[in-house]
């Protein structure tokens, strides 16, 4: 049986008790919320291991909610939302979404997209790396901790995962493909936007021209790079 919490947040009742019947017959605890508002509060009291979360809300919205979660926490969060475009996945992808499932979707999807976030990466996890230091740029991967020019950095979820996988294997050029099914996981391996988005925002974070990357490099038709010439931090 699964022991995560996962908490629902949706102002359509039928929805939020279809998946309160799924997940709970798989073993999952899961939380009731209609509003961000009441997400917020809940999130005050309780940790949830996963937070479901539809855009479309009465109150502050999904994207306003997920901003206000990343102020204080790391925990995953899977936006659900009518609305498909390019646009809505980056607005959400840049408030902190580790991932995106258009409605109406399918149960199979959802679980799937959910095994995936929940599950920690072992590629990730035991890359063997504690640190990597390159002048004002300070990463520590034990306490999963960014410092840039003196400034604490606060990373989601997947970014810092991205970060340290990339890190783990400097100056290799590493496939969108692979990327994706390490760090979201294998139902991910198409989802180049959702990469493309994230990068994006370590860009902002570590980069001091984020326009001129100077560790977060793009290979043309095939992925992406992290160039250094200081070696990570591993064992011993």
């Amino acid at each position: 049986m699964n022991k995560a919490t996962i908490l629902v947040v949706d102002d359509e009742p039928q929805l939020r008790r279809a998946m309160k019947a799924t997940l709970t017959d798989l073993g999952y605890s899961v939380i009731e919320t209609k509003t961000g508002e009441e997400a917020l509060e809940v999130l005050r009291r309780d940790t949830p291991d996963l937070i479901l979360l539809d855009l479309n809300m009465p109150g502050i919205g999904g994207i306003e909610t997920c901003r206000a979660i990343r102020e204080s926490s790391d925990v995953p969060i899977i936006v659900l939302s009518v609305r498909n475009t390019e646009r809505d996945k980056v607005d959400a992808l840049d408030a902190g979404a580790d991932g995106f499932v258009t409605k109406p979707f399918g149960f199979q999807e959802l679980l799937a997209r959910i095994r995936a976030v929940i599950r920690r990466t072992p590629a990730v996890d035991n890359t063997g790396l504690h640190g990597f230091v390159d002048g004002g740029l300070h990463i520590d991967f034990d306490a999963r901790q960014v410092v840039r020019d003196g400034n604490t950095v606060r990373l989601t979820p997947k970014e810092f995962d991205l970060l340290k996988f990339l890190v783990s294997h400097p100056n290799r050029p590493i496939p969108n493909r692979r990327l994706l099914q390490t760090v979201w996981g294998p139902d991910y391996d198409n989802e180049v936007e959702c990469l493309r988005v994230v990068i994006n925002q370590l860009r902002k974070k570590i980069e001091a021209v984020p326009s001129n990357p100077k560790y977060l490099l793009t290979e043309r038709w095939v992925g992406y790079r992290f160039s250094t010439q200081n070696e990570p931090l591993g064992e011993g």
